[in-house]
């Protein structure tokens, strides 16, 4: 019924916890009528909205980050610092292969919030030798400090 699909729509595009939108929801209606003369759409739409204010708490919602898949190609003598640089940025390295020239390609995926001033740092670190390529992974949880500042923050 599209005014209940309406309620839930708007109240995903909020969420719960920070005001960013929930991702994906899948919601059942058990039981309900509409009677031409007695029923009004607004009425099913708020229904809907109180229904999800009532349930997305005990779903257990939790904040998500978006994770980037980082390729960086840096000379052998560099592959320490940028790695130690990937790990202090929440970075988990996925895999190093040696390219010609005595260069070494670095895999590794990091939270774009980490990323932000990356090339500098990557250019001073690396006397400005190497470079990255950076695309979308996935979304994942971030850690329960960071959750707990965004929600915090959010609120005000």
């Amino acid at each position: 019924m599209k005014p209940i699909n309406d309620g839930f729509t708007q109240m995903m595009s909020n969420g719960i916890l920070a005001g960013y939108n929930i991702d994906s929801m899948k919601v059942r209606v058990y039981d309900g009528s509409m009677h031409a003369v007695d029923s009004k759409p607004i009425a099913f739409e708020l229904c809907a909205k109180e229904g999800f204010r009532e349930a997305a708490p005990k779903c257990k919602p939790q904040i998500m980050e978006p994770i980037m898949k980082l390729e960086i190609i840096t000379p052998e003598e560099y592959v320490g610092p940028v790695i130690g640089d990937l790990n202090r940025r929440r970075g988990l390295p996925k895999g190093q292969e040696t390219r010609m020239g005595g260069a070494v390609a670095i895999q590794a995926e990091v939270p774009l919030s980490e990323m932000f001033g990356y090339v500098t740092a990557l250019r001073t670190l690396t006397s400005g030798r190497a470079s990255s390529t950076m695309e979308f992974s996935h979304y994942a949880p971030p850690p329960a400090s960071i959750a707990e500042e965004v929600i915090k923050n959010a609120k005000g």
